[in-house]
């Protein structure tokens, strides 16, 4: 297994070998600030509420073509969220990419048309 020096920003393989995992908890953390920030301002709170609870029917029912896209994005508009990114520094950059490189050997072991290196 693939161990990074970083985990809250790494790649590693799936559990079955067959998929690579990235993780990047720093937007998870980022959703959540902004969130609670939007849900913070007394202005915004309520619709920030109804966009949630718009959300929260959406995930209890079979879903319409578009329909979970559409609450995401309202939750996202009325809460004042930014688009779901994180700068990497050159460092991180190349760590990312040896981890991914590791990854996808292990990965081309199943598909060796697109064997790397």
């Amino acid at each position: 297994m693939i161990k990074s020096t970083k985990p809250q920003l790494s790649f590693e393989l799936g559990a079955d070998h067959l998929h690579s995992v990235l993780r990047v908890d720093q937007i998870r953390t980022d959703t959540l600030v902004q969130l609670v920030t939007g849900w913070g301002d007394p202005d915004a709170r309520d619709d920030v509420i109804a966009a949630l609870d718009e959300l929260a029917a959406v995930m209890q029912g079979p879903r319409r073509e578009g329909e979970l896209d559409a609450a995401l994005e309202q939750v996202e508009d009325v809460a004042g969220m930014d688009s779901a990114q994180v700068e990497v520094s050159m460092a991180d950059t190349h760590r990312l990419h040896a981890e991914l490189t590791a990854v996808d050997r292990v990965l081309s072991r199943f598909n060796p048309e697109r064997r790397t290196a």
